[in-house]
């Protein structure tokens, strides 16, 4: 499974591929992820203003003891592998371009999020930096998750972040969600069209509503600090 791997990363063609694939599989955990912040808001069946669901979500991850440790692990890699592929794939491009013989026969098809992926991709990996200081390396969030994300959120810098943030998920999975099906070899005219409207549906679905957390806690709660 290594040596597969390994020998994946070794052409450009694999290198896309695990770009697809780990692309693929961190939409998820954003799915994940997203459905248990929900439980901070009044959202239907999910949500609990007072953050008591919240908080046993929290207890509940933590119940699994080394297995998280072992998650987290594994979702480290997944990043990093995601994060270093597309650095790779980034210069490759670039000095693709500088060479005369490039011919951009797909320039008529780019769109904003499909020439931005690299700079909401940065811009996406330093807030991951410090969504981590802000809790999962915060002392006080393992104490009391619910009211640290709360006063932390009504904060108006950090709730604009946040707000911005959320849309540059929207923008980063619009063109990514499309994108991995065709470096996975999933290609072909008769559903090509639906993977391009189902990934700009998953993007807006996931914009809205991750956004809609910190705009609870700004506007809702009154943006105290």
């Amino acid at each position: 499974m290594l040596r597969r791997f390994v020998n994946a990363l070794s052409s450009s063609v694999g290198r896309k591929a695990v770009m697809g694939l780990t692309g693929l599989l961190l939409v998820g955990f954003l799915a994940e992820h997203l459905l248990g912040n929900l439980k901070l808001t009044p959202m239907p069946l999910l949500g609990d203003p007072e953050g008591g669901e919240f908080d046993h979500y929290v207890e509940f991850l933590k119940s699994f003891g080394p297995w998280l440790k072992v998650a987290e692990v594994g979702l480290f890699a997944l990043f990093a592998a995601h994060i270093v592929i597309a650095l790779r794939l980034t210069m490759e491009n670039s000095e693709a371009r500088k060479q005369k013989y490039v011919i951009r026969s797909n320039r008529g098809a780019q769109t904003v999020p499909s020439t931005s992926m690299h700079i909401t991709g940065a811009l996406l990996l330093a807030f991951i930096i410090k969504h981590l200081f802000d809790f999962r390396l915060n002392d006080a969030f393992h104490e009391s998750p619910a009211e640290v994300v709360g006063e932390t959120l009504s904060q108006p810098v950090h709730g604009l972040i946040y707000l911005l943030v959320s849309l540059l998920v929207g923008l980063h999975v619009s063109h990514g969600f499309r994108s991995a099906f065709q470096s996975l070899g999933a290609s072909h005219p008769a559903w090509n069209p639906l993977l391009v409207w189902l990934g700009r549906g998953l993007a807006v679905v996931l914009a809205i509503l991750f956004a809609s957390i910190p705009a609870y806690f700004l506007f809702s709660q009154g943006g105290a600090h």
